[in-house]
């Protein structure tokens, strides 16, 4: 069984935490990793992009010009893709990107990417911080603290509704996410993870009981 290094806000080591061979066994896949990142980045793309198509342009049904004698090449409507101002053929239309991967391949993609910063000596866990209001400077106070400037930081909180979420957000190498929402393509995309004990505890505790 690993272990991690608990710190303060002062950076000074307050104790350890256990991290079961369960959660931090899994061999990366880079193929599962793939999927999971595609599915996640499927999921929050908009979709809302649209053209118009003939039915949809300003125009009348009205025939331009007779059929023959004019010299014009044949018209039926000036709604006509052919036409400046006419449909567009073949546009796209709003569409929902996402699609669904197994939860047990989401969760393993999840453990890959923790395994693979646990690995690099990328994880670093602080013990309660207390913020009585947002308080931004003092967040990036602990972040110099933990050596961590210039990374790109995923705080990870056990749930978004504090205020040390409000501190840390403002802060532009930080990115910050709760336990239950974290994700492979955001752990990855971090250069180091900075859990609380309580959202590691709650991360870990997900993890064992079979959640994604």
């Amino acid at each position: 069984m690993a272990s991690l290094n608990v710190v303060d806000t002062d950076g000074k080591e307050t104790g350890k935490i256990n991290i079961s061979s369960e959660i931090l066994g899994k061999k990366v896949n880079s193929e599962v990793l793939y999927q999971e990142v595609r599915r996640y980045l499927a999921s929050i793309r908009s979709g809302t992009h649209k053209t118009k198509s003939r039915s949809e342009v300003s125009g009348g049904g009205k025939k331009p010009w007779r059929q023959k004698g004019t010299g014009n090449a044949r018209a039926g409507s000036n709604r006509s893709p052919i036409w400046r101002g006419g449909g567009i053929t073949f546009g796209p239309i709003p569409r929902n990107y996402s699609f669904k991967l197994n939860k047990k391949v989401m969760k393993q993609s999840k453990l890959m990417a923790f395994s693979e910063k646990f690995k690099n000596k990328k994880i670093f866990v602080i013990d309660e911080m207390e913020f009585k209001k947002p308080d931004t400077k003092k967040a990036a106070v602990i972040i110099k603290k933990l050596n961590l400037t210039g990374e790109k930081v995923l705080m990870v909180f056990e749930d978004l509704n504090n205020d040390g979420t409000k501190s840390f957000r403002n802060i532009r190498s930080v990115m910050v996410e709760s336990a239950k929402g974290l994700n492979a393509y955001i752990i990855l995309l971090a250069d180091c993870l900075l859990f609380t004990r309580k959202s590691l505890n709650a991360f870990m505790e997900r993890m064992s009981n079979g959640r994604s």
